[in-house]
């Protein structure tokens, strides 16, 4: 029976250890979502810092990406930026990318 509660732990922490990654994921994604939109817009450094909080934040507001992509092309359409939803959203995956390699570094492998 041990060996049974065992595997069973080890099958919670790596479920909680994926998790846990996988939100990482995403929250750094958004940021350099975020970044790259600030970029565009021509914030400062720190309200580059600052919106890109607002974009993992906005996350939060209901699954998938579509809040984030949402509030992205409200906020460049808003600022007289001229973008589209596909602009968006292939970044978007571009940003996932860079986001997994850049967790992938920070983890030594």
């Amino acid at each position: 029976m041990s060996t049974f509660d065992d595997r069973e732990r080890a099958f919670e922490t790596k479920f909680a250890h994926d998790e846990e990654m996988k939100f990482r994921l995403v929250a750094r994604r958004n940021r350099l979502l975020g970044e790259w939109a600030a970029g565009k817009m021509g914030l400062t450094e720190a309200e580059a810092e600052s919106y890109a909080k607002d974009v993992i934040r906005a996350d939060f507001e209901e699954a998938g990406d579509e809040d984030v992509i949402r509030k992205i092309l409200g906020d460049l359409t808003a600022a007289g930026i001229e973008t589209s939803d596909d602009e968006i959203r292939q970044t978007l995956q571009l940003k996932s990318f860079e986001a997994r390699r850049q967790l992938i570094d920070s983890q030594g492998g």
